[in-house]
């Protein structure tokens, strides 16, 4: 029926715009078009608003907002000031050449508004940035503007940086267009009098005008970029650890300030015709043909800036690196590798650690196991793949329960402290058999896992099997305080599926011997389909017709999506980085999962970095 309807309207808005310009129909053009944007914003809506009912049901609401109209606000900002930045520097283009503007500024608001998009997240942080009172050693600044500033004001220059690239492309075009039509005029007139040559000759000089305002902005723009590379020094792997070393200090931020001052003269020399003129005096004092004047000029500008980056930002450090500071490292280096030590332990939180020292015995005594009951009986035995393996076998109970992995895990059990083994029983439907894996099976009868196994770490029956303390579909619980009360597990790692709950359409909770137990979700997770317009959405959003025509939904059913623990955390809040593996815990006889999130930067000063890649190569290894 969606997908109907999308095909009717855009059928019908090609028809009036096809017919409306064979016609001349202005009127009927636009109404096609009026329809055929309509008809992309409406089911565009659709999905916008479904996303906005689930943040709504979980208390999320402002935080959608706060998110939607950032992108909106910045992305209009971003179009704004590419056009403005654009036209600015294509002002000194001539009318005539006004599709070279129109181009550029047009290309100049897309590039804004793209840039906007995709940095709403770095201007929010810009906006609640705050100050810190750890400064970094070299440049005085606080870990707050290396954090929430710096990564902004980089994104700014690169946009601006591109924007001027642009615009010293479009004044190239500009200048070739000039001088095709100038040709064309020499050829038509024959070369006229000397008035008229004259005029060409003031003309031909003129029209590298564009060229030389946007090319000195650009290398302005290029000299506040190497005067913010000053700070990214800060994060330098030049010295024997990340961070700036002896020769970053002591030569690199010199040698950046050397560059920033000749590419901000060049730049001025660019844009002031009578330093320009000094300028040409010495690149080529016996050029006099304006055009090769102009671009040896541009050239011998470029050349210089070439040469003195290549000179003060590679040769020179690279020489004082390997001559003086590699050859006597530690006593180089030693001060900055303790500012590295001293800023990671400060990122990474270690500094709060209490370090205390516990005497070690070489000698091995079985006293020592009578003394310390609770550190020996929490030795793990179980590898959590070979009891993966085991649970698989004689806890699964049907083929379509499914353990992902085990996780570690410590409760209190009859007043000690023990360290278990515990997995969720999750439901998995493609291992439904075919014939039951039909709409209504999969939207509302199979909805949810049940129960968790639980075993001690270190204990092992006659048989050889695990210790288990909880155990079975409904869960058996060893002691009171394991008890499951509330085994449903309607999200989990395999939950990718969604799923319509409290419908005229009975749940399957769990089997039970050869009959099966039936429930109605209690809850109110996921969102109410409390109308016709929510079961629309939600119709076009997953399953279509089938799902808008169904009568197993009242007004009382849920329709919950974003099951999968990892991709819903990420839903609610992509600013932050989440660990690969959720784990589930027993609180209060319910199932909750739990998932470790961590705020991440790749800005904080002078510390060492610790890559996802790290992260997955140690647990592989270990």
């Amino acid at each position: 029926m969606y997908v109907a309807m999308i095909l009717v309207l855009i059928a019908i808005s090609g028809f009036l715009i096809a017919t409306g310009v064979a016609k001349r129909r202005r009127a009927r053009t636009i109404l096609g078009g009026v329809l055929l944007i309509g008809t992309i914003l409406f089911f565009w809506f659709l999905g916008f608003w479904g996303e906005m009912l689930w943040f709504q049901a979980l208390g999320y609401t402002r935080r959608f907002w706060t998110v939607v109209v950032a992108k909106i606000e910045l992305t209009l900002v971003g179009l704004a000031f590419g056009y403005i930045f654009a036209l600015f520097l294509m002002l000194p283009i001539p009318r005539a050449q006004r599709r070279i503007r129109r181009w550029s500024c047009a290309l100049g608001a897309f590039i804004g508004a793209i840039w906007g998009l995709n940095n709403w997240e770095t201007m929010l942080r810009f906006y609640k940035a705050v100050e810190t009172p750890l400064v970094d050693p070299i440049l005085g600044k606080d870990t707050g503007f290396y954090l929430f500033r710096l990564p902004f004001y980089d994104r700014i220059l690169i946009l601006i940086g591109l924007l001027s690239f642009f615009a010293v492309l479009a004044s190239v075009a500009s200048v070739a267009v000039r001088y095709k039509d100038l040709a064309l005029e020499v050829l038509m007139t024959g070369g006229g009098d000397g008035d008229a040559r004259r005029k060409r000759e003031k003309l031909r000089a003129s029209v590298f005008t564009p060229l030389y305002i946007n090319a000195g902005i650009f290398l302005l723009i290029l000299a506040a970029g190497r005067y913010l590379r000053r700070f990214h020094l800060l994060y330098s792997t030049w010295g024997a650890v990340t961070g700036p070393g002896w020769t970053d200090v002591n030569i690199r931020l010199l040698m950046y300030n050397i560059v920033v001052v000749i590419t901000a003269f060049l730049g001025v020399v660019l844009l002031l015709p009578a330093l320009r003129r000094v300028f040409q005096g010495f690149v080529a004092p016996r050029l006099k043909q304006i055009e090769l004047l102009h671009i040896a000029t541009l050239a011998s500008a470029g050349l210089i800036m070439l040469l003195a980056w290549l000179v003060a930002l590679a040769i020179v450090p690279g020489l004082f690196q390997w001559l003086r500071v590699e050859p006597n490292e530690i006593t180089y280096e030693e001060p900055y590798i303790a500012h590295n030590i001293a800023f990671t332990r400060q990122a990474f939180g270690l500094d709060r650690i209490e370090e205390r020292e516990f005497p070690a015995s070489s000698v091995f005594t079985p006293d020592m196991v009578l003394e310390n009951p609770a550190f020996f009986s929490n030795i793990r035995l179980w590898d959590w793949r070979a009891l993966d393996a085991v649970y698989k076998q004689f806890q699964e109970i049907r083929l379509y329960y499914e353990f992902v992995d085990v996780d570690i895990d410590r409760y209190t059990i009859a007043g000690d402290y023990r360290q278990v083994m515990a997995s969720a029983r999750e439901l998995w439907l493609p291992n439904l058999p075919r014939q039951s894996q039909t709409f209504v099976n999969q939207r509302f009868k199979y909805t949810h896992g049940n129960g968790i196994t639980l075993t001690t770490v270190s204990e092992f029956t006659p048989q050889g099997l695990p210790h288990l303390l909880i155990r079975d579909i409904p869960p058996k619980s060893e002691y009171p305080e394991l008890e499951v009360s509330r085994p449903q597990i309607y999200y989990g790692e395999l939950t990718y599926e969604h799923a319509i709950v409290n419908s005229e359409e009975e749940e399957f909770d769990h089997p039970s011997g050869e009959e099966n137990v039936y429930i109605h979700y209690p809850g109110q997770g996921g969102v109410q389909l409390s109308n016709i317009w929510r079961k629309f959405i939600y119709g076009y959003k997953f399953d279509g017709t089938r799902l808008f025509v169904s009568d197993y939904p009242t007004s009382e059913s849920r329709i919950m999506f974003h099951r999968q623990i990892r991709e819903r955390v990420e839903t609610l809040a992509p600013f932050l980085k989440f660990d690969e593996d959720p784990y589930i815990v027993l609180m209060d006889g319910g199932l909750y999962w739990i998932l470790d999130a961590y705020t991440t930067s790749e800005y904080y000063p002078y510390s060492e970095p610790f890559l996802s890649s790290e992260v997955i190569q140690y647990k592989e290894g270990n």
